[in-house]
């Protein structure tokens, strides 16, 4: 079966082009125009990656994945005309998996969405389960799960891909650019801050006091490590 995509931006003319480039590539397509019909598509038909506008009529898109975020995990990248870093920040922390300043290329959307999407899929080997936090947080590759305690947490697939990376590297510090290319790969640049705001959320899923961190330390000068404790 195609992967769907859906596409979401108040411009049509972007949406159009969009499609154009991502029938091309093999997928099929959903397409809204504003907040609240995107939130009723995704929520419907459950499309495998969403490509969501930040500044549109009804709801923007910072609610949308908001709400979205709520119930699933699906892969998210955000589109933005504003060039703040405070913006992008801000969809990364509500749980955005990635962001493409406009004006941008079509041909990069999609590779960036193929990108994604393979990471998110699932190509991490060996097929294992990871322990950690003396016991609190497992990690199980093969069905893409996290426990804390016992229970379930939801992550976003680069929540999930930078868990994988600190616990397969317990007690080692590694960088932001380290950390950078495991949630984007060699092929895309990005800021380096962008790695603190999913370090953030992955703290408030994980972590018992998420202000004073057990198990994702901050090595000032380096970055972050899953802790040996």
């Amino acid at each position: 079966m195609p992967q769907r995509v859906l596409i979401v931006d108040d411009v049509r003319e972007i949406v159009h082009g969009l499609i154009g480039y991502f029938r091309q590539a093999g997928f099929d397509t959903l397409t809204a125009y504003d907040g609240r019909s995107a939130l009723e598509i995704a929520r419907r038909e459950q499309p495998d990656l969403i490509i969501l506008d930040i500044m549109m009529p009804e709801l923007d898109g910072i609610e949308v994945c908001r709400q979205l975020r709520r119930d699933s995990s699906v892969p998210i990248i955000m589109l933005t005309a504003r060039v703040e870093e405070t913006d992008m920040l801000i969809g990364l922390e509500i749980g955005a998996d990635d962001y493409i300043n406009k004006p941008f290329s079509p041909r990069e959307v999609v590779a960036r969405s193929r990108a994604l999407l393979r990471r998110a899929s699932g190509a991490l080997t060996p097929t294992t389960v990871l322990h950690g936090g003396g016991g609190a947080v497992t990690l199980d590759l093969d069905r893409r799960s996290v426990q804390v305690n016992g229970q379930p947490v939801e992550l976003t697939p680069t929540e999930f891909l930078l868990l994988t990376a600190l616990m397969r590297n317990t007690g080692r510090p590694l960088s932001r650019s380290q950390l950078l290319y495991v949630a984007q790969g060699d092929a895309f640049e990005g800021y380096e801050r962008t790695i603190d705001a999913h370090i953030k959320n992955l703290r408030r899923k994980i972590e018992p006091d998420p202000a004073n961190p057990r198990y994702i330390v901050t090595v000032f000068g380096v970055g972050y490590k899953f802790s040996e404790i």
